[in-house]
Order: structure tokens, then C-alpha cells, then sequence
């Protein structure tokens, strides 16, 4: 059941945010099913987990999960799959940590027969794995652009931009969601593969966060310092839209500047409606696992691979833009993550 949380800002995604639990495992299955997440506190990889038991109990399979430390800890990935290839696995579903350090460890787990699934973030490679069940980060990041440039032209405001990312190894979905993002905007990206590389003078600059809400706080003093008068605040997600929020509204600028995310989660789209996040790109973290779960089920069966797949995003705002497609926050509340 969809849970709701009414508190705004870092806490109610702190509160959201129950641990998974590294190398629990579910169902009462044959077919084992590794779910591999970047941490197992993220409310997005909490709702992941969910969606992986839920099909597990249907498909006849049990799903054991692992998650890395914090964002960015690609060791503890490493260690999960080589447990999941001496266990036994039919497949590995997993959201990389480092999308290019993994690969070795994913090209193990393929020689030794087993299915590997990217969810959320694309290997890269990307065919380095079987398959990618995910959003579409470039358009998630697209999106919010689009809105925010939008609403500055209709509002007559020249912006100054901060950008919040997720961590320096500038992973497939961090650098697709910033790209995407300044794209939209109107911003000449120069390498789409690379973050931070552009001259557009209305960027003040770029931060890391590790996608959390403590992160999002300390990068956003860090720009704060740099240029006090940002006014359009982009997060890689929703946790580190919280704490940015946090660190504007303790310098007393919180009314004066329009923050966008990705995520879509319910504590991410109670901040949507409370005002603390102007729009955010809503993905479906429970379909990519649900969806991962079937498919290792079926290769078990019968030997037959996935196609890659899009799980789809929607923007969520309640100040629509003329132009940018989206839906409202009641809409984003019956179908977060979903």
C-alpha cells in the first residue's frame, strides 16, 4: 500500500526512508533472483525491494538483496555479486553504483549463465548488460528543463543556476539527468557525456550530493557561498532536494528559489505540493523490479532475454507550464512509484 507523508522537507524522507536490509531475501521459490541497489535506505530502492517480493511471490521465486554502503560504494556490489554467483542465481538484478567500475563483475556473472538486469541506471557499457529496465534519465532531465525555462520566461526572471549532482564518477543516470536538465533549459551542453563542462555564465556551478538529503544541504551552502543570488536549483533526486531546501531555508531564501528533481516518490511529491519542489520527473522504481523479477523467472524457464525497456516518467507539478506535458500532485500521490 502507497504510504503518504505529510512532513516537508529532509525528514519526511528520512522518516520514509526504512532500511531494506543487505542479504535479506523473500518468496518461497526455486528460482533465486539477486537484487543488487546502491544503498538499501533510499525510499527509491526501498519501494525497488518491494516490487521485486511482489513479483517474486507470484513468479515462483525468492529475491535476495544487497545494497552498497552509500551511493558510490561499488565494492559492496562487487562482494553481492560474486555471493549471488556461488549461491546458485539465476539472474542479478542491479542499479550499478559505478556504471563503468561494475562491469568486470557483471561479465563474471554472465560467463557463469546468469541473466544480469540493469534497473535505473544503464551499465556502461550498456549492452554489457542482458538488459536495462529503467526511466528514460535524459528525458526525466528534459522535462524539468523544459518546465523551469518555462516558467523564468513567463515570469521574466534571469536565472543562476546550481546544480546538485549525485557523486564525481559521474555515473550514466547522474550525467543524463544533469545533461538532460540543462538541455531543456536551454543550455549548450557541449559533451552530453561529460558534467560540467559547459560556459553558459548563468551556471554559479556544480556540487555532489551522494543523492542524499545531508549531501543536498552541504552542496547547497557550498553554491550559496559562491553566488548567494541562485534562484533555480536542479537535484538528481528527491532526498537531495530536501536538504537543499533545508540549507535555503536556514539562509532565508527559500521563497525565492524554484528547485526541480527526479524521482516522483510520495515524500518527493508532498514537497510538490507543499511547494518546497517546483516540478519533478516521476519514475516507477517498483515496475523496473517487478518487471526484473519476471523476466529472470521466464530466462529460468525457458533460456529466453529480455528486451531493454522503458518504465516510463511523468512530470508532476501544480503550476503547469504552456508547452511541457504534465500532471498535478494529486495525480503524482495515487501513482508514486508505482
Amino acid at each position: 500500500m502507497r504510504r503518504t507523508v505529510g512532513v516537508v522537507g529532509a525528514a519526511a524522507l528520512l522518516v520514509f526512508a526504512t532500511a531494506c536490509g543487505g542479504g535479506g531475501s523473500s518468496g518461497g521459490g526455486s528460482t533465486l533472483v539477486g537484487l543488487v541497489t546502491k544503498t538499501d535506505t533510499n525510499p527509491f530502492f526501498v519501494k525497488m525491494k518491494e516490487g521485486a517480493q511482489q513479483a517474486a511471490s507470484s513468479a515462483g521465486a525468492t529475491v535476495q538483496s544487497f545494497a552498497g554502503k552509500q551511493d558510490g560504494d561499488n565494492q559492496s556490489q562487487v562482494d553481492a555479486i560474486e555471493n549471488l554467483i556461488a549461491s546458485g542465481a539465476k539472474g542479478i538484478l542491479i542499479t550499478p553504483s559505478d556504471s563503468k567500475a561494475i562491469v568486470p563483475s557483471v561479465d563474471k556473472a554472465r560467463a557463469a549463465g546468469l541473466l544480469v538486469i540493469a534497473l535505473d541506471t544503464q551499465l556502461e557499457p550498456a549492452d554489457a548488460a542482458d538488459a536495462t529496465f529503467a526511466t528514460d534519465n535524459y528525458k526525466a532531465g528534459l522535462l524539468i528543463g523544459q518546465w523551469a525555462k518555462a516558467k523564468f520566461a513567463k515570469d521574466g526572471k534571469q536565472a543562476k543556476i546550481a546544480l546538485l549532482d549525485l557523486n564525481p564518477n559521474q555515473v550514466s543516470v547522474d550525467v543524463q539527468r544533469d545533461q538532460g536538465f540543462l538541455e531543456g533549459f536551454g543550455v549548450d551542453v557541449k559533451d552530453k557525456t561529460r558534467i560540467g563542462d559547459e560556459s553558459d555564465p548563468r551556471i554559479v556551478g556544480h556540487d555532489v550530493t551522494d543523492g542524499a538529503p545531508e549531501g543536498g544541504r552541504t552542496a547547497m551552502e557550498n553554491l550559496l557561498q559562491k553566488d548567494p543570488g541562485i534562484n533555480l536549483v536542479y537535484t538528481i533526486n528527491e532526498p537531495a532536494a530536501a536538504g537543499a531546501y533545508e540549507a535555503l531555508k536556514a539562509a532565508g531564501k527559500e521563497k525565492d528559489v524554484v528547485i526541480v528533481s527526479v524521482d516522483g516518490g510520495c515524500p518527493g511529491v508532498d514537497n510538490v505540493k507543499a511547494g518546497v519542489i517546483g516540478a519533478t520527473s516521476q519514475q516507477y522504481p517498483l515496475k523496473m523490479a517487478q518487471l526484473g523479477v519476471e523476466a529472470v523467472a521466464k530466462f529460468a524457464k525457458d533460456g529466453s532475454k529480455p528486451q531493454n525497456t522503458d518504465t516510463g516518467v511523468t512530470l508532476i507539478t501544480d503550476q503547469p507550464a504552456e508547452g511541457v506535458e504534465s500532471k498535478d500532485s494529486a495525480f503524482g500521490l495515487q501513482n508514486c512509484w508505482g
